[in-house]
């Protein structure tokens, strides 16, 4: 590998690709806090210009982390489809960057392509990319996923509706609940962060959530985002339950630090498969987020969008129903502002989409990061142009239980409204049937979670 360039009279010498890959990522509060970053805006790019004639094949041969010594690498390598590699193997970084926008280039051809590449690759091309790239290059695919319904379908844009409560209290969660429905959200998933990682509430939770969408019929899938082993625990004591879900990290060490292993990863999704109440074939949820293997000390001296894209090539080694990225919840030693969370986001979703997930993204901030809810509502724009699955619905955009700021139930229905998509199909008709659609448009029971209470359930 050629690991010199010459800019504006300055030769640049890099020390190795991980140095490259590092520096030629946008400016990250996280790079620098980890002392990776580049030192100029010059530096940046000459070390884009070093990486845009690198080949993807010298990209998979430099893993982030030992085959020998990491088992997501040893996923992430052992999932690649070794004939499309073959054919994308010569190309460099800038070559596959220009095909993956070139006109001719199609979302099935993307989706093939994405199928031979590791997660390095898909990081090491994300670099050279604008914010107009991502978009670009994400709108063009397609991810289509069923548990008991099917979201990433051309034309819908789905949300998980989160009731978060303070106390875990099952009458406020299911207010938050009604709601929800009542705005046309939870089509990709009904979801809550339990206070209390016990088993007994974990059950209580999950066999409210279900109770009710057994009572109404709701078309759409529940979860409960306890740890792993947790839910096992609660599943196999009888609660019900559609998706397991766990946060996930893009080295072992990093899985380690969530107290997460791959025989859990493994087990939980048999156990999903053969003992969760969904239909399937898709019964995993997984969520991610940049800065998380710093935080642990176990990014090896790689950068976020690597380990990011590790996170991704992990999650596809099960199938999962919904992945995303909690884009700004960290806080700013990772993504100092406003510009930093919009780029994480786009960039983030492209590598997840071309990993052939089905991407969506919790559009947040907290409350010490320079952001607010106008920059909320640009990258939730902006996601919507580049076809995101799914985004989250909190009350108000404002979640009392995690104590940061995400997208609310009004965000999700003006998106709609406004780029002509509409919620999973089956939710659809669900919606129209209760009253709260009619053709295509909310009505005036949007917003009103008592008609659960007035109407007897279907």
């Amino acid at each position: 590998m050629k690991l010199k360039a010459v800019l504006t009279g300055h030769t640049y010498q890099f020390k190795s690709l991980r140095e490259v890959m590092a520096k030629a990522n946008e400016e990250k509060s996280g790079d620098h806090l980890a002392g990776i970053a580049a030192d100029t805006a010059e530096e940046r790019i000459a070390a884009k210009i070093v990486l845009s004639h690198i080949s993807l094949r010298d990209i998979r041969n430099t893993p982030a982390l030992p085959y020998e010594n990491d088992f997501v690498t040893r996923i992430i390598q052992e999932d690649i489809n070794e004939t499309i590699f073959a054919e994308l193997q010569s190309m460099t970084v800038g070559e596959f960057r220009e095909w993956l926008l070139d006109d001719h280039t199609d979302g099935e051809m993307i989706r093939r392509a994405g199928r031979g590449l590791t997660s390095e690759i898909i990081a090491a091309v994300c670099k050279l990319m604008s914010n107009l790239d991502l978009i670009t290059a994400a709108a063009k695919i397609t991810v289509t996923t069923h548990c008991n319904t099917t979201i990433g379908q051309k034309g819908t844009f789905s949300s998980r509706l989160q009731p978060n409560h303070p106390t875990d209290d099952p009458k406020g969660v299911l207010a938050s609940v009604m709601e929800g429905l009542s705005y046309g959200c939870g089509d990709a998933v009904i979801g809550l962060n339990p206070v209390t990682d016990s088993v007994e509430s974990v059950s209580t939770i999950l066999r409210t959530l279900d109770g009710f969408i057994q009572d109404w019929q709701i078309p759409t899938q529940f979860c409960v985002l306890a740890h792993i082993t947790t839910q096992m625990d609660a599943v196999k004591k009888g609660a019900p339950c559609t998706l397991m879900f766990q946060s996930l990290a893009g080295s072992e060490m990093g899985n380690a630090a969530f107290g997460v292993s791959e025989q859990m990863l493994a087990e939980g999704y048999d156990m999903m498969l053969h003992e969760g109440t969904g239909t399937g074939p898709d019964v995993m949820y997984f969520e991610t987020g940049q800065g998380s293997e710093l935080s642990s000390n176990s990014h090896n001296g790689w950068d976020q969008v690597v380990m990011e894209a590790r996170c991704y090539g992990l999650a596809r080694h099960y199938n999962p129903f919904l992945v995303n990225t909690v884009v700004g919840f960290i806080g700013p030693e990772y993504l100092y502002d406003s510009r930093q969370v919009t780029r994480a986001g786009l960039e983030d979703h492209f590598m997840g989409k071309l990993s052939g997930l089905p991407m969506g993204c919790d559009v947040c901030y907290t409350n010490h990061m320079k952001a607010d809810q106008n920059d909320m509502e640009n990258l939730i724009t902006l996601l919507a142009a580049a076809g995101v699955t799914y985004v989250m619905g909190v009350p108000q955009g404002d979640d009392c239980m995690l104590n940061y700021q995400s997208t609310g139930f009004h965000d999700i229905a003006t998106v709609r409204e406004l780029f002509h998509r509409t919620p999973a199909p089956e939710f659809t008709r669900w919606l129209e049937k209760m009253g709260f659609l009619h053709n295509g448009k909310l009505t005036k029971l949007a917003g009103d979670g008592s008609v659960f209470l007035k109407k007897e359930a279907v």
